[in-house]
């Protein structure tokens, strides 16, 4: 299992405000794409989620401290840091630096395993469990 993941963005015009600095709100989009290709770094996209298996993730709370701002043009790193998983939800702890490695933000962010259909607490599927219970 890959307990940590970073993956990188560069800030366009549209994450910008008309000063130049990245909107607060597209912190937690940067994220969520982050935890999406942690997802997909270890064989588990979303579509397959959905279609195979019958759940879907959903954000259940999200604690976040703003340190400082990133803005145009700035290359940004996102880390996902897998802190617990719990059988339907999974915790992380998330980092956003900039290319001198300055913390932008961080965050806590508890995302629960939902059913597809009716969208009530699911069990996460047992391939993405045993992922996560593995240590390489």
């Amino acid at each position: 299992m890959i307990s940590e993941f970073t993956w990188k963005v560069r800030i366009y015009y549209e994450d910008t405000d008309a000063g130049g600095v990245v909107f607060y709100a597209n912190y937690l989009r940067f994220m969520e794409r982050a935890r999406t290709e942690w997802l997909r770094s270890i064989g588990f996209e979303h579509e397959t989620l959905i279609n195979e298996h019958g759940v879907l993730f959903a954000v259940r709370s999200v604690t976040i401290d703003y340190k400082k701002s990133a803005r145009l043009d700035d290359l940004i790193s996102i880390t996902s840091q897998l802190i617990s998983n719990r059988g339907a939800s999974i915790n992380f702890r998330q980092l956003i630096k900039n290319e001198t490695d300055e913390l932008l933000a961080q965050a806590e962010v508890k995302v629960a395993c939902l059913n597809a259909i009716t969208m009530k607490a699911s069990p996460m599927p047992k391939e993405l469990l045993l992922e996560l219970s593995n240590d390489h």
